[in-house]
C-alpha cells in the first residue's frame, strides 16, 4: 500500500467512525505510514472510488477534451493531442493508475468473500468491471487472469484478449446483480458515493452492464443484444438509473480527504480555450450548459464580451490570427464542492434511446432522448428552457446522429467515454482540419507502456501479434 492510501484512510476512518455505526475496532485497523496489516471489506472502498474518479476527471481534461475537440490548449505550438499527435507514453499513467487500484479492488473482494458479505463482494465486482473496461478500451488486450499476482510469484502476466476481458466482467456484473441484498445493508463504514444505499449500487451495476453490452453489441458471439433486451424489459430484476440522484456521481466536498484533484484550480483554465466545434454545437442548441462549462469570449481588450466563441480544431500556432480572446473553461468545475462523474443517468437514457431507435428494445426513442437531454442539463445545475425541443437543432429527428450528438455533450467530463463512443459509432462527425496529424484520423488506442515492452516482452509480443500491432491506429476487438 502506498503512503497516499494510508493518509487518505487515516482521515477517512476517523470521519467514518464519527459519523456512522463503524463495526471495526479502530485499534484493530492499525493504520501506520507504511502498511495496512488488516482490512475489512470496506477499508479500501472509499480510497478506490475517490482516487480512480479523481484520476478520470483529470484525464478527461488533459486527454479526452483535446482529442474529442471539447477544449484545446491555447496558444499551442505544432503537435499535441488535439492535432492527433499522440506520444508513445500517452497511456502510461492510465496503465499504471488502473493496475494499482485493480490490485486494491482485488484485495477488497477477497476481504468481502472472507467476511461472507455479498454486498461488498458485489460492489468489488462492479468496481473491477468498471476499471477493467476503462483499461481494455484504452489499450485492447491486457493482463487480467495473471494480473496482481506477484505474491504468487507471477511477475510476467500473460495478456487476456479483449473478448476474454469483456466476457469475464460482464459475467461478474450479472453475478453482482444477484448478490446484492438490500435487507443486509452495509456495515463497514459509510461509502462516499452512495452513503450505503445498496439499491443504488445495484443500479450502478446494471447501468454499467448496459454501457458495456452496447459497446460489444456488434459482436454476435457476445449475445449482447439479448442481454440488453433482458435488462430493458425486466427492470425489477435488473434495476438501472432512473434519476440523477441515483447516478454514480461522486460529490467532492473539499473537506479532507475529499479535496479537488486540481491542486490549483486556476490551472484548469490557464492556457485553455473552448473548441469551436464543441461551443458551436452548444450555441446552435442555445444550450443552458454554456455558462456552466465556459466563460464568454471577449474582444482583445479583455473587457467587451462577444458571447461564447471557441477556436477551430487544428488551428495553426499563430494565436494573433484571432481578433478575440476565446471562451475558457469555467474554474467552478474544478473548485470544491464539485462533482466527478463515474456514470450518469443521462447516459442510461441515451442508451435506451439508441436501443429503441435501432429496434432492439423499447419503442419510444424520443422520450428517452428527451429525458437524457434534460438529465444531462440538470446534472450541471442548469435549467432546461421550456422551448428547448422546439429548436430544430434540439428536436429528436429519428436519427442516431441526433442521439449521439447529445450523448457526446452529456459525456462531458466522464473519463474517456466520449472517445470510446466515437470509436464505436463514428459520431459525432468531428472536424478534419489541415493542421491535424495522423492522416486526420482520430487515434483509437494507447500504445503499451515502454516498461511493459521491456519487462514483459514475451507476453507483450504475443498480444501485439494477436492484435495486429501496437499502434495508435490498431483497432481494438469491438471496433468495426
Amino acid at each position: 500500500m502506498t503512503k497516499r492510501i494510508n493518509k487518505f484512510l487515516a482521515v477517512l476512518v476517523v470521519l467514518t467512525c464519527l459519523n456512522s455505526s463503524c463495526t471495526d475496532d479502530f485499534e484493530e485497523i492499525n493504520i501506520n505510514p507504511n502498511l495496512i496489516e488488516k482490512i475489512s471489506p470496506g477499508t479500501l472502498l472509499n480510497p478506490i472510488i475517490y482516487e480512480v474518479s479523481s484520476f478520470n476527471a483529470t484525464r478527461s481534461n488533459s486527454f479526452t477534451f483535446d482529442l474529442m475537440q471539447v477544449a484545446l490548449p491555447y496558444p499551442s505550438a505544432s503537435g499535441g493531442v488535439h492535432r492527433y499527435d499522440i506520444g508513445e507514453s500517452a497511456g502510461n499513467s492510465t496503465w499504471n493508475t488502473y493496475y494499482r487500484w485493480l490490485a486494491n479492488i482485488k484485495e477488497m473482494q477477497a476481504a468481502a468473500v472472507a467476511a461472507e458479505d455479498p454486498n461488498y463482494e458485489a460492489i468489488a465486482l462492479t468496481l473491477n468491471a468498471w476499471v477493467y473496461s476503462l483499461l481494455t478500451d484504452s489499450f485492447g488486450d491486457v493482463p487480467m487472469d495473471d494480473a496482481s499476482r506477484g505474491d504468487e510469484k507471477i511477475f510476467y502476466p500473460a495478456f487476456n484478449t479483449q473478448q476474454e476481458v469483456y466476457t469475464k466482467i460482464l459475467a461478474d456484473l450479472e453475478r453482482a446483480n444477484i448478490l446484492y441484498s438490500t435487507s443486509r445493508g452495509m456495515v463497514y463504514g459509510t461509502d462516499i458515493l452512495y452513503g450505503n444505499n445498496v439499491t443504488n449500487w445495484q443500479r450502478f451495476t446494471n447501468s454499467l452492464r448496459l454501457r458495456l453490452l452496447l459497446r460489444v453489441s456488434n459482436k454476435s458471439e457476445m449475445n449482447a443484444v439479448a442481454g440488453l433486451a433482458e435488462i430493458i424489459n425486466n427492470p425489477e430484476a435488473n434495476p438501472v438509473f432512473t434519476s440523477n440522484e441515483q447516478a454514480a456521481i461522486l460529490k467532492i466536498t473539499g473537506i479532507p480527504p475529499m479535496i479537488s484533484p486540481w491542486g490549483r484550480a486556476v490551472d484548469f483554465r490557464t492556457g485553455r480555450a473552448a473548441s469551436a466545434f464543441f461551443i458551436d454545437n452548444l450555441n446552435a442548441l442555445n444550450d443552458p450548459r454554456r455558462p456552466k462549462f465556459f466563460g464568454e469570449a471577449t474582444l482583445t481588450d479583455g473587457k467587451t464580451k462577444v458571447g461564447y466563441k471557441g477556436i477551430p480544431s487544428g488551428f495553426d500556432s499563430n494565436s494573433a490570427q484571432f481578433d478575440f480572446s476565446p471562451s475558457s473553461p469555467n474554474i467552478a468545475l474544478v473548485t470544491a464542492p464539485m462533482i466527478a462523474v463515474m456514470m450518469s443517468y443521462a447516459e442510461v437514457e441515451f442508451i435506451k434511446a439508441e436501443l429503441a431507435q435501432k429496434g432492439i428494445a423499447g419503442a419510444d426513442a424520443q422520450s428517452h432522448y428527451e429525458r437524457g437531454v434534460k438529465a444531462a442539463i440538470a446534472q450541471w445545475g442548469a435549467e432546461v428552457p421550456a422551448d428547448y425541443f422546439e429548436n430544430p437543432a434540439a428536436a429528436y429527428d429519428g436519427s442516431l446522429e441526433r442521439i449521439m450528438l447529445q450523448k457526446y455533450l452529456a459525456l462531458y467530463f466522464t473519463d474517456y467515454q466520449q472517445w470510446f463512443e466515437y470509436r464505436r459509432t463514428g459520431l459525432p462527425v468531428l472536424p478534419k482540419m489541415e493542421g491535424m496529424m495522423n492522416n486526420q484520423q482520430v487515434p483509437v488506442r494507447f500504445r503499451y507502456p515502454a516498461n511493459v515492452q521491456q519487462m514483459n516482452g514475451e507476453n507483450y509480443k504475443k498480444a501485439v501479434e494477436r492484435m495486429g500491432g501496437d499502434d495508435i491506429n490498431t483497432k481494438v476487438w469491438w471496433e468495426k
